[in-house]
């Protein structure tokens, strides 16, 4: 069990809220600003797909060494646990969400949890060899408090794991305008979270120190690009972009209803209006445009003081 308020997978947490024709988590209400529709399940799956070939079918930059238990935080689908279990057959792995989602046909070793990870844990210390974290930026409030329950709950020298795409349109040659449209929509939902006290951006350029000032060493920092569209000359890189364009766009009004709703106050008439441009843009934009990605990862000491 991770928190005090964790819920096992029975009937009264599978009820949902409903709004704007898409539905979101019932347990513990407004803390996740996405949806966990079939849509979104979809969307997340082929999000997995892209970073497995971004990161060149590895699950993890950590160097683990025959870990016995892992804890993936945000789960969603379950898609990179169920991979996890089996990948490493002899560890036991832990998937814990706001949303009931994830199938119910999974790897023995492998187990979900519905789970509030922003309440105080009451993981055992020194319990577990590896944390995984994925594109939680969007979703944590206070990550330096995330990554001290982390590094309390990991064994002397176990690892932790944070990988996001950057909510930011990169570009490298000039080809992209001012005025782009998936510039302006990739700064207005960053906007929108810190209006609902999620900064996606200072998160993730934060995590490195955060880590050390928690008391982890050996911090490493993986930096990648994924292309968003079909634009790169390399067949590799090319299909990642065509994976990304894909995300992106079939989750685009997943991404901004509730944010651009609740966060931004416009009417769910505006953000359709709005994302008529995104969505051309997408499809046609002549840019090099990419989404930073990051992976950072760092080892609890070997003789970290028992807490």
């Amino acid at each position: 069990m991770l928190s005090a308020d964790s819920i096992s997978m029975s009937e009264d947490v599978r009820d949902y809220v409903f709004e704007n024709s898409r539905r979101y988590h019932k347990y513990s209400e407004g803390r996740y600003h996405f949806p966990n529709d079939d849509a979104e399940q979809e969307r997340e799956d082929m999000q997995h797909a892209m970073v497995m070939l971004l990161c060149d079918g590895k699950l993890h930059f950590a160097p683990l060494d025959d870990p016995r238990s892992i804890l993936d935080l945000g789960t969603g689908t379950g898609i990179w646990a169920i991979d996890m279990g089996d990948q490493y057959p002899a560890a036991e792995i832990l998937g814990v969400d706001l949303s009931p989602i994830q199938p119910l046909w999974v790897p023995q070793n492998v187990q979900f949890l519905v789970d509030n990870v922003e309440e105080e844990w009451v993981q055992s210390p020194n319990s577990l060899d590896y944390i995984h974290a994925r594109q939680m930026a969007p979703s944590i409030r206070d990550w330096p408090r995330i990554i001290s329950e982390a590094f309390k709950a990991l064994k002397p020298g176990g690892w932790l794991e944070i990988q996001d795409l950057k909510c930011v349109a990169g570009c490298d040659d000039g080809t992209m305008r001012e005025d782009d449209a998936l510039a302006d929509f990739a700064k207005t939902l960053a906007e929108a979270l810190c209006k609902l006290d999620i900064d996606c951006i200072e998160s993730v350029e934060n995590y490195a120190r955060w880590l050390r000032e928690a008391g982890f060493m050996n911090v490493k920092e993986i930096k990648l690009k994924a292309p968003l569209g079909t634009w790169p000359t390399d067949p590799h890189q090319k299909k990642v972009g065509l994976y990304n364009r894909n995300m992106i766009y079939d989750g685009l009004h997943g991404f901004t209803i509730r944010p651009f709703t609740h966060g931004l106050n416009w009417t769910p008439e505006q953000v359709e209006v709005y994302l008529i441009d995104v969505r051309k843009a997408i499809l046609n934009s002549e840019a090099h445009i990419y989404l930073p990605f990051q992976s950072v990862y760092a080892q609890k000491p070997l003789r970290a003081r028992s807490l």
